[in-house]
């Protein structure tokens, strides 16, 4: 009679095949994700599949974090892990403790991510950059206080400017916790060590030595920093993304102190050329004066001032007699524009009229009685003639 097993039976078995199988261990996967997905736990889940299959995967959270790189859809990866059964579901999964991309560089491909989502919230424009100060007191240094670019910097600064001073923020530039050592830094100088400029690198290396530049935390400082901040990370072909969020990019520390530091050689010789320049304007100024003061001693009202003031006395003569004829010209105009205003109110003048014959009947009041219909018999009305006037009794009155 044949054994009955129970599901979960044959599971646990499944398992304990699965499980003791060492084929099925520390065992690289190459395949494309698809359906990629990373929840608020940090868990993710994903399938990798080829052109004949899928396989379930899972990153737990604190293999997850060690990813240097986005996993997206359609990538093509190798997935290194431990194939084993999920009991519950009775289903196998992949279980992933390390991925890297298929064909290209996990850091070279975290590098293009981080610099394509940072360009596109603008922390490398170049509206945010600062000029650097002409002439710096103090310089802050970011970088190992061991290294040999500490060295370089501090031998190029005192050489091209004895008086510069420098400040060093001693930081790992590499490892565990140098790029949190590196922002510190930054941070440091920026909230309680005020300084003219910053230099924040380190000497060369692979890209996995130069690795703390380009740990978003450190970029972020930078761009934050109010001081102008200069990266001088590797060498010249080396770049990282401290040097595109910096104020100014130097190909060596030495290039660096130089970007920081005015050569007081250099100073020296243009104040000398200004000076010279001053004289020469300065003498060129004198000239000009000179010249004009012996051009106006020359002149005519400095030669002959009298004649200069006999031609202003006729002048002014002339002037004089335009002014009088002028003046009486308008005089008569405005004299006989009066006569003519004078004859016009003559014209309406009652005055005229009673000279000419006629007379002004007026009531008690005195008021003029211009119409028939104003007075009444038994009326005593004023008539006035020219050269007087006299009263009149109103005994008979005929309208027409």
């Amino acid at each position: 009679m044949a054994v009955v097993r129970s599901v979960s039976e044959i599971t646990k078995y499944i398992a304990g095949l699965i499980k003791n199988d060492l084929a099925l261990h520390n065992v690289t996967i190459r395949g494309q994700i698809s359906n990629f997905k990373q929840y608020s736990s940090g868990h993710c889940y994903f399938d990798l599949k080829d052109k004949e299959s899928i396989l379930k995967c899972v990153i737990w959270r604190s293999y997850a974090e060690r990813l240097r790189f986005r996993p997206d859809n359609d990538m093509q990866v190798l997935a290194t892990g431990n194939v084993e059964v999920y009991e519950r579901d009775g289903k196998y999964q992949f279980y992933v403790s390390r991925m890297v991309p298929d064909g290209v560089g996990e850091l070279a491909l975290a590098f293009e991510q981080l610099k394509e989502r940072l360009g596109r919230e603008g922390l490398f424009d170049d509206k945010h950059k600062c000029s650097l100060p002409s002439y710096p007191r103090t310089i802050g240094i970011v970088t190992s206080p061991t290294g040999a670019v500490l060295r370089d910097i501090y031998t190029v600064s005192k050489r091209r400017m004895p008086s510069v001073r420098l400040v060093l923020y001693p930081v790992m530039v590499q490892g565990a916790g140098s790029a949190e050592q590196i922002a510190h830094g930054i941070d440091f100088f920026n909230k309680k060590y005020p300084v003219d400029v910053l230099i924040v690198g380190r000497g060369g290396g692979s890209m996995e030595d130069l690795w703390s530049f380009n740990e978003e935390v450190v970029v972020r400082s930078i761009f934050k920093s109010h001081i102008p901040v200069i990266s001088a990370v590797g060498h010249e072909t080396d770049f990282t993304l401290a040097d595109f969020v910096a104020d100014r990019r130097a190909a060596t520390p030495s290039q660096a102190a130089e970007l920081a530091v005015p050569d007081m050689g250099d100073v020296q010789q243009r104040l000398r050329s200004l000076e010279n320049r001053l004289q020469l304007a300065s003498v060129a100024r004198v000239k000009t004066y000179r010249q004009r003061v012996e051009s106006l001693m020359d002149s005519y009202a400095f030669t002959q001032p009298l004649r200069m003031l006999e031609t202003a006395s006729v002048k002014l003569d002339t002037l004089q007699s335009r002014l009088n004829k002028i003046a009486r010209q308008q005089l008569s105009d405005k004299h006989n524009r009066l006569l003519h205003d004078i004859e016009k109110l003559e014209l309406i003048n009652p005055l005229g009229v009673i000279r000419r014959g006629y007379g002004v009947v007026h009531d008690q009041r005195g008021n003029i009685i211009s119409n028939i219909a104003n007075i009444s018999i038994d009326d005593v009305v004023t008539v006035q003639l020219n050269g007087g006037h006299f009263d009149a009794l109103v005994q008979n009155k005929r309208e027409e």
